[in-house]
């Protein structure tokens, strides 16, 4: 059976299979990394890139985020990590480079889906996200607002774009290898 994407303000959401499809398909190991440190950290793109330069906000479990918005509430976030997230952000910071321009992410992005059979549409930076935030919040609904805080989000835009996904359970099953640890 196919499934419907899933687009929130034509960002994709992926499932999990599509993931896995996508790392697959990813030619260079460093670009693996980097795809996976944007996935497990659930960080804005532009949160990433600063990490990079600011090695020192990576604290194990966490990394000490300050705000990526002028308005935002909170001036510094701590952006738990699991046992994946901790390996992925570790491999990202001995890259030899930081991220690309978010228009060549997009395009790689794009271009890795379409070599591992995945449908492209709604694919871009903000994508990985969005997926680890709806991931999270199927996984573990009673810890709302921990993932709220973590993500940098009020509740109720995340009530809005992540709560009530149509992810099935197997897709629970395969969220769970992602997932596992986080709290």
């Amino acid at each position: 059976m196919i499934k419907q994407l899933i687009l929130k303000n034509n960002v994709r959401i992926l499932f999990p299979h599509e993931v896995k499809q996508i790392i697959q398909a990813i030619p260079k190991p460093e670009l693996k990394d980097k795809f996976e440190a944007l996935l497990y950290t659930g960080s804005r793109y532009t949160e990433l890139q600063w990490l990079y330069s600011h090695k020192d906000a990576f604290q194990g479990s966490n990394i000490i985020m300050p705000s990526a918005k002028a308005k935002a509430r909170h001036k510094e976030r701590y952006v738990r990590l699991n046992v994946n997230g901790r390996r992925a952000v570790e491999y990202f910071l001995r890259s030899k480079n930081n991220l690309p321009a978010h228009t060549g992410w997009d395009q790689n992005l794009i271009r890795w889906a379409e070599k591992a059979g995945v449908d492209p549409t709604g694919l871009c930076c903000k994508t990985s996200r969005k997926t680890w935030e709806s991931w999270l919040a199927t996984m573990y609904p009673n810890n709302f607002m921990q993932i709220c805080l973590s993500q940098g989000h009020v509740g109720w835009v995340s009530m809005e774009y992540y709560i009530m996904l149509p992810f099935d359970d197997d897709d629970k099953r395969e969220m769970r290898y992602y997932t596992d640890g986080w709290l």
